[in-house]
């Protein structure tokens, strides 16, 4: 994620500029995880995240991510599950990927297992990019030839290597 200058009038105020592969970093993209529930993912995810700079209190983003989930499943169809929260517990936008070694059930909306797990957070503040992040990553990751290359991707560089080049004629959220 960068900063970029916006000047209005006199002032001038710095407003972020994301994409996907400028908010996951290495050590928050994990591959062919074993875990056969709903529980487990999401307790895995968090894990995930947990030092993550951005993350200011941990247990309050459990507590926001169960309180959306219990709202209504974040499993989106298409084998993705995307467990998502507007929060206060984080200073700045928080992403997660995971993939899992075998597809679990997830309540998804199109009653189908789920093997790619995104986890997105965001500072209640950022409404708007957090729908814009929600919809990029729903666009990219429900096509089908994303999705096969983040299964069968070996390793964390083929992951970043992929939103880079997918988001390369995107723009800035």
């Amino acid at each position: 994620m960068i900063y970029r200058p916006f000047r209005r009038g006199d002032n001038i105020k710095y407003v972020f500029i994301m994409k996907i592969e400028g908010l996951l970093s290495e050590s928050c993209i994990v591959l062919n995880l074993e875990l056969a529930t709903k529980a487990e993912v999401i307790d895995a995810m968090l894990s995930i995240v947990a030092e993550h700079p951005g993350v200011k209190d941990h247990e309050r983003l459990r507590r926001d991510v169960l309180k959306r989930e219990k709202e209504m499943s974040t499993g989106i169809g298409k084998q993705i599950a995307l467990p998502h929260a507007k929060t206060e517990a984080v200073s700045t936008p928080v992403l997660a990927l995971a993939t899992l070694k075998s597809r679990i059930n997830f309540d998804s909306i199109d009653n189908e297992p789920v093997q790619i797990i995104f986890l997105l957070a965001t500072p209640e503040e950022m409404l708007a990019e957090h729908l814009k992040l929600l919809g990029r990553i729903t666009r990219l990751a429900g096509r089908e030839d994303v999705r096969g290359r983040l299964l069968s991707a070996s390793c964390v560089a083929e992951v970043l290597a992929l939103f880079r080049e997918e988001e390369k004629d995107f723009p800035q959220i």
